[in-house]
Protein backbone atom coordinates (compact mmCIF):
# COMPACT_ATOMS: atom_id res chain seq x y z
CA UNK A 1 0.00 0.00 0.00
CA UNK A 2 3.08 2.54 0.38
CA UNK A 3 3.56 2.64 -3.31
CA UNK A 4 -0.38 4.06 -3.57
CA UNK A 5 -1.35 7.82 -4.10
CA UNK A 6 -4.03 7.85 -0.93
CA UNK A 7 -2.95 10.16 1.28
CA UNK A 8 -6.00 10.59 4.20
CA UNK A 9 -5.14 12.83 7.51
CA UNK A 10 -7.58 15.27 7.37
CA UNK A 11 -6.17 17.34 10.19
CA UNK A 12 -8.58 18.80 12.46
CA UNK A 13 -9.14 20.13 16.23
CA UNK A 14 -8.52 17.64 18.80
CA UNK A 15 -10.58 14.80 19.82
CA UNK A 16 -13.72 15.06 21.88
CA UNK A 17 -13.16 15.18 25.57
CA UNK A 18 -14.40 11.48 26.87
CA UNK A 19 -15.57 13.47 30.44
CA UNK A 20 -17.68 16.22 28.68
CA UNK A 21 -20.87 14.09 29.52
CA UNK A 22 -23.20 17.31 29.27
CA UNK A 23 -23.59 15.51 25.82
CA UNK A 24 -24.62 11.89 27.01
CA UNK A 25 -27.79 10.63 25.89
CA UNK A 26 -29.38 7.60 27.73
CA UNK A 27 -31.18 6.01 25.12
CA UNK A 28 -29.65 3.16 23.17
CA UNK A 29 -29.16 3.54 19.46
CA UNK A 30 -32.05 3.09 16.98
CA UNK A 31 -34.60 4.80 20.24
CA UNK A 32 -35.89 7.78 19.99
CA UNK A 33 -33.30 10.77 20.97
CA UNK A 34 -30.49 7.78 20.62
CA UNK A 35 -27.64 6.99 18.17
CA UNK A 36 -28.43 5.89 14.61
CA UNK A 37 -28.53 2.39 14.55
CA UNK A 38 -26.39 -0.60 12.78
CA UNK A 39 -27.96 -2.13 9.94
CA UNK A 40 -27.18 -2.48 6.27
CA UNK A 41 -23.01 -2.60 5.66
CA UNK A 42 -22.77 -0.66 9.01
CA UNK A 43 -21.97 -2.90 12.22
CA UNK A 44 -21.28 -2.43 15.43
CA UNK A 45 -17.71 -3.78 16.79
CA UNK A 46 -16.77 -5.15 19.91
CA UNK A 47 -12.67 -6.21 21.22
CA UNK A 48 -13.76 -9.51 20.87
CA UNK A 49 -14.92 -8.85 17.21
CA UNK A 50 -12.36 -6.28 15.99
CA UNK A 51 -9.59 -9.40 14.68
CA UNK A 52 -12.20 -10.58 12.84
CA UNK A 53 -13.29 -7.52 11.11
CA UNK A 54 -9.00 -7.05 10.71
CA UNK A 55 -9.32 -10.32 9.26
CA UNK A 56 -12.26 -9.19 6.40
CA UNK A 57 -10.98 -6.43 5.42
CA UNK A 58 -8.55 -8.58 3.15
CA UNK A 59 -11.55 -9.15 1.36
CA UNK A 60 -13.80 -5.95 1.12
CA UNK A 61 -12.60 -2.48 2.45
CA UNK A 62 -13.84 -1.38 6.03
CA UNK A 63 -13.78 2.46 7.50
CA UNK A 64 -13.59 1.81 11.02
CA UNK A 65 -15.52 5.02 13.33
CA UNK A 66 -14.29 5.07 16.73
CA UNK A 67 -17.29 6.78 18.57
CA UNK A 68 -19.46 7.07 22.08
CA UNK A 69 -22.92 6.02 20.98
CA UNK A 70 -24.27 7.87 24.23
CA UNK A 71 -22.81 11.51 22.82
CA UNK A 72 -25.45 13.06 20.49
CA UNK A 73 -22.79 15.45 18.73
CA UNK A 74 -21.17 12.44 17.20
CA UNK A 75 -25.41 11.83 15.71
CA UNK A 76 -25.06 13.79 12.78
CA UNK A 77 -21.34 12.37 12.19
CA UNK A 78 -22.40 8.53 12.25
CA UNK A 79 -25.30 9.08 10.27
CA UNK A 80 -23.62 10.47 7.57
CA UNK A 81 -20.76 7.72 6.96
CA UNK A 82 -23.60 5.61 7.20
CA UNK A 83 -25.62 6.77 4.45
CA UNK A 84 -22.52 7.33 2.35
CA UNK A 85 -21.20 3.99 3.41
CA UNK A 86 -24.81 2.13 2.68
CA UNK A 87 -25.19 4.31 -0.89
CA UNK A 88 -21.90 1.84 -2.02
CA UNK A 89 -24.17 -1.66 -1.84
CA UNK A 90 -21.54 -3.33 -0.36
CA UNK A 91 -18.52 -2.19 -1.57
CA UNK A 92 -16.97 -1.10 1.86
CA UNK A 93 -18.17 -1.71 5.11
CA UNK A 94 -18.44 0.59 8.38
CA UNK A 95 -17.44 -0.97 11.61
CA UNK A 96 -18.49 1.19 14.89
CA UNK A 97 -16.31 1.09 18.05
CA UNK A 98 -17.54 2.14 21.22
CA UNK A 99 -14.16 3.45 22.83
CA UNK A 100 -15.87 4.65 26.16
CA UNK A 101 -16.60 0.42 26.56
CA UNK A 102 -13.66 -0.97 24.40
CA UNK A 103 -10.61 1.91 25.31
CA UNK A 104 -8.41 -0.76 24.02
CA UNK A 105 -8.77 -0.69 20.57
CA UNK A 106 -8.40 2.93 20.87
CA UNK A 107 -5.26 2.61 22.73
CA UNK A 108 -3.82 -0.04 19.57
CA UNK A 109 -4.82 2.83 17.35
CA UNK A 110 -3.19 5.34 18.92
CA UNK A 111 -6.58 7.01 19.48
CA UNK A 112 -7.45 9.60 23.06
CA UNK A 113 -10.61 10.36 22.18
CA UNK A 114 -14.02 10.23 19.96
CA UNK A 115 -14.38 10.60 17.09
CA UNK A 116 -11.66 9.23 14.88
CA UNK A 117 -11.53 7.45 11.52
CA UNK A 118 -9.51 5.18 9.66
CA UNK A 119 -10.04 3.05 6.67
CA UNK A 120 -8.72 -0.73 6.75
CA UNK A 121 -7.46 -2.35 3.53
CA UNK A 122 -5.68 -5.66 3.87
CA UNK A 123 -4.96 -5.42 7.34
CA UNK A 124 -3.97 -2.26 7.24
CA UNK A 125 -5.11 1.01 9.37
CA UNK A 126 -4.58 4.57 7.64
CA UNK A 127 -5.87 7.47 9.52
CA UNK A 128 -8.62 9.97 7.58
CA UNK A 129 -9.10 11.83 10.56
CA UNK A 130 -9.31 12.49 13.98
CA UNK A 131 -11.73 14.62 15.90
CA UNK A 132 -14.95 16.01 14.71
CA UNK A 133 -14.87 17.29 11.30
CA UNK A 134 -16.69 20.86 9.61
CA UNK A 135 -19.40 19.95 6.94
CA UNK A 136 -16.98 20.97 4.35
CA UNK A 137 -14.21 18.27 5.57
CA UNK A 138 -16.99 15.56 5.96
CA UNK A 139 -18.06 16.51 2.77
CA UNK A 140 -14.57 15.55 1.14
CA UNK A 141 -14.50 12.64 3.09
CA UNK A 142 -17.87 11.42 1.91
CA UNK A 143 -17.67 12.55 -1.64
CA UNK A 144 -13.86 11.95 -2.41
CA UNK A 145 -12.35 9.75 0.30
CA UNK A 146 -14.21 6.46 0.89
CA UNK A 147 -14.78 5.98 -3.58
CA UNK A 148 -10.69 6.71 -2.91
CA UNK A 149 -10.13 3.69 -0.39
CA UNK A 150 -12.48 1.75 -2.58
CA UNK A 151 -10.40 2.49 -5.42
CA UNK A 152 -7.01 1.68 -3.51
CA UNK A 153 -8.57 -1.47 -2.25
CA UNK A 154 -9.57 -2.65 -5.86
CA UNK A 155 -5.89 -1.60 -7.03
CA UNK A 156 -4.73 -3.61 -4.41
CA UNK A 157 -6.65 -6.86 -5.20
CA UNK A 158 -9.27 -6.38 -2.50
CA UNK A 159 -12.19 -6.48 -4.51
CA UNK A 160 -15.17 -8.61 -2.68
CA UNK A 161 -18.12 -7.15 -1.54
CA UNK A 162 -19.34 -6.73 2.29
CA UNK A 163 -22.45 -8.55 3.56
CA UNK A 164 -25.45 -7.00 4.57
CA UNK A 165 -25.74 -7.09 8.42
CA UNK A 166 -27.65 -9.35 10.63
CA UNK A 167 -27.01 -10.86 14.18
CA UNK A 168 -25.89 -9.06 17.74
CA UNK A 169 -23.11 -7.25 16.00
CA UNK A 170 -24.78 -6.87 12.65
CA UNK A 171 -27.15 -4.00 13.61
CA UNK A 172 -30.91 -3.28 14.12
CA UNK A 173 -33.12 -6.48 14.64
CA UNK A 174 -36.29 -4.13 13.66
CA UNK A 175 -34.01 -2.84 10.21
CA UNK A 176 -32.96 -6.22 9.57
CA UNK A 177 -36.34 -7.83 9.79
CA UNK A 178 -37.41 -8.13 6.23
CA UNK A 179 -33.96 -9.83 5.27
CA UNK A 180 -34.70 -12.46 7.70
CA UNK A 181 -38.13 -13.29 7.14
CA UNK A 182 -36.52 -14.00 3.50
CA UNK A 183 -34.94 -16.69 4.82
CA UNK A 184 -36.93 -19.96 4.85
CA UNK A 185 -37.68 -21.66 7.86
CA UNK A 186 -35.60 -24.67 7.48
CA UNK A 187 -32.25 -22.60 7.09
CA UNK A 188 -32.81 -20.45 10.32
CA UNK A 189 -30.21 -22.82 12.02
CA UNK A 190 -27.72 -22.96 9.44
CA UNK A 191 -28.14 -19.17 8.57
CA UNK A 192 -27.69 -17.98 11.90
CA UNK A 193 -24.71 -20.06 12.70
CA UNK A 194 -22.96 -18.68 9.12
CA UNK A 195 -24.13 -15.08 11.12
CA UNK A 196 -22.01 -16.19 13.95
CA UNK A 197 -18.88 -16.87 12.01
CA UNK A 198 -19.09 -20.56 12.76
CA UNK A 199 -19.75 -21.56 8.87
CA UNK A 200 -18.54 -25.31 9.95
CA UNK A 201 -21.83 -25.64 11.96
CA UNK A 202 -23.70 -23.98 9.13
CA UNK A 203 -22.33 -25.97 6.78
CA UNK A 204 -23.66 -29.42 8.69
CA UNK A 205 -26.91 -27.52 9.62
CA UNK A 206 -27.31 -26.94 5.53
CA UNK A 207 -26.27 -30.31 4.50
CA UNK A 208 -29.29 -31.43 6.38
CA UNK A 209 -31.50 -28.86 4.83
CA UNK A 210 -30.06 -30.96 1.61
CA UNK A 211 -30.72 -34.60 2.36
CA UNK A 212 -34.13 -33.58 2.64
CA UNK A 213 -34.24 -31.59 -0.20
CA UNK A 214 -31.35 -32.40 -2.49
CA UNK A 215 -33.34 -29.50 -5.54
CA UNK A 216 -33.09 -26.65 -2.78
CA UNK A 217 -30.99 -24.57 -4.62
CA UNK A 218 -30.59 -21.60 -2.19
CA UNK A 219 -29.55 -23.97 0.53
CA UNK A 220 -26.81 -25.65 -1.99
CA UNK A 221 -25.68 -22.33 -2.76
CA UNK A 222 -25.42 -21.29 0.78
CA UNK A 223 -23.95 -24.89 1.94
CA UNK A 224 -20.84 -24.19 -0.89
CA UNK A 225 -20.30 -20.93 1.05
CA UNK A 226 -19.88 -22.18 4.48
CA UNK A 227 -17.81 -25.14 3.44
CA UNK A 228 -15.32 -22.58 1.45
CA UNK A 229 -15.78 -20.34 4.70
CA UNK A 230 -14.81 -22.76 6.95
CA UNK A 231 -11.95 -24.03 5.36
CA UNK A 232 -10.42 -20.92 4.71
CA UNK A 233 -11.98 -17.80 6.12
CA UNK A 234 -9.26 -16.88 8.33
CA UNK A 235 -6.73 -17.65 6.04
CA UNK A 236 -3.82 -15.15 5.78
CA UNK A 237 -3.83 -13.78 2.48
CA UNK A 238 -0.52 -12.77 2.04
CA UNK A 239 0.90 -15.79 3.57
CA UNK A 240 -1.26 -18.39 0.93
CA UNK A 241 0.04 -16.36 -1.86
CA UNK A 242 3.52 -16.37 -0.73
CA UNK A 243 3.35 -20.52 -0.17
CA UNK A 244 1.41 -21.05 -3.90
CA UNK A 245 4.23 -18.88 -5.54
CA UNK A 246 7.14 -21.06 -3.39
CA UNK A 247 5.14 -24.15 -4.37
CA UNK A 248 3.55 -23.76 -7.74
CA UNK A 249 3.52 -27.65 -8.48
CA UNK A 250 1.69 -28.24 -5.15
CA UNK A 251 -2.27 -28.35 -5.52
CA UNK A 252 -3.28 -28.08 -2.15
CA UNK A 253 -1.07 -24.68 -2.25
CA UNK A 254 -2.94 -23.93 -5.18
CA UNK A 255 -5.96 -24.62 -3.58
CA UNK A 256 -5.50 -22.30 -0.88
CA UNK A 257 -5.01 -19.49 -3.10
CA UNK A 258 -8.15 -20.21 -5.22
CA UNK A 259 -10.33 -20.37 -2.16
CA UNK A 260 -8.91 -17.00 -0.79
CA UNK A 261 -9.83 -15.36 -4.60
CA UNK A 262 -13.40 -16.82 -4.21
CA UNK A 263 -13.95 -15.18 -0.77
CA UNK A 264 -12.47 -11.83 -2.11
CA UNK A 265 -14.96 -12.18 -5.15
CA UNK A 266 -12.21 -12.99 -8.21
CA UNK A 267 -14.18 -15.86 -9.48
CA UNK A 268 -12.24 -15.32 -13.11
CA UNK A 269 -8.86 -15.21 -10.89
CA UNK A 270 -9.76 -19.01 -9.19
CA UNK A 271 -11.19 -20.79 -11.61
CA UNK A 272 -8.10 -19.30 -14.16
CA UNK A 273 -5.83 -20.60 -11.96
CA UNK A 274 -7.15 -24.29 -11.14
CA UNK A 275 -7.99 -24.46 -14.89
CA UNK A 276 -4.11 -23.37 -15.73
CA UNK A 277 -2.66 -25.86 -13.22
CA UNK A 278 -5.42 -29.08 -14.29
CA UNK A 279 -3.57 -28.29 -17.67
CA UNK A 280 0.07 -28.41 -16.57
CA UNK A 281 -0.75 -31.24 -13.74
CA UNK A 282 -2.77 -34.21 -15.74
CA UNK A 283 -2.81 -35.96 -12.28
CA UNK A 284 -4.23 -33.55 -10.16
CA UNK A 285 -7.34 -33.51 -13.00
CA UNK A 286 -9.66 -35.43 -10.72
CA UNK A 287 -8.94 -33.38 -7.64
CA UNK A 288 -9.38 -29.74 -9.80
CA UNK A 289 -12.72 -30.98 -11.35
CA UNK A 290 -14.12 -31.77 -7.33
CA UNK A 291 -12.64 -28.12 -6.23
CA UNK A 292 -13.89 -26.16 -9.12
CA UNK A 293 -17.44 -28.24 -8.56
CA UNK A 294 -17.71 -27.36 -5.54
CA UNK A 295 -17.37 -23.39 -6.31
CA UNK A 296 -19.90 -23.59 -9.39
CA UNK A 297 -23.06 -23.49 -7.09
CA UNK A 298 -22.35 -20.31 -5.50
CA UNK A 299 -22.62 -18.96 -9.32
CA UNK A 300 -25.69 -18.71 -11.34
CA UNK A 301 -26.13 -21.42 -13.36
CA UNK A 302 -26.28 -19.66 -16.20
CA UNK A 303 -22.73 -17.83 -15.72
CA UNK A 304 -20.60 -17.75 -18.28
CA UNK A 305 -17.86 -18.20 -16.03
CA UNK A 306 -18.90 -21.53 -14.87
CA UNK A 307 -19.99 -22.56 -18.57
CA UNK A 308 -16.25 -22.00 -19.88
CA UNK A 309 -15.20 -23.77 -16.56
CA UNK A 310 -17.68 -26.94 -17.00
CA UNK A 311 -15.90 -26.92 -21.09
CA UNK A 312 -12.65 -26.44 -19.93
CA UNK A 313 -12.36 -29.15 -17.52
CA UNK A 314 -14.68 -31.41 -19.39
CA UNK A 315 -12.00 -31.30 -22.57
CA UNK A 316 -8.64 -31.68 -20.41
CA UNK A 317 -10.13 -34.95 -18.92
CA UNK A 318 -11.40 -35.96 -21.96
Amino acid sequence: MADQKFNPGISLAGAVDLTALKHKVDAEPGQAGGAPPAGKYVIDTTESSFQAVVETSTTYPVLVLLWIPTDDRLFPLARRLADAVNDQNGKIQLSRIDIATYPSIAQALRVKGAPALFALVAGRPMPIFQGLPSDQELGEVVENLIPQVIAVAQQSGVTGSAPLASGPDGGDETESAPDEEQVPPAHQQAHALAAQRDFAGAAQEYKKVLEANPHDDLAQREYAKAVLLARSADADVREVRANAADKPDDVEAQFAVADVDMIGGQVDDAFGRLLDFAAAHRDQLDAVRERLVSYFPMLPADDARVKHARQRISTLMY
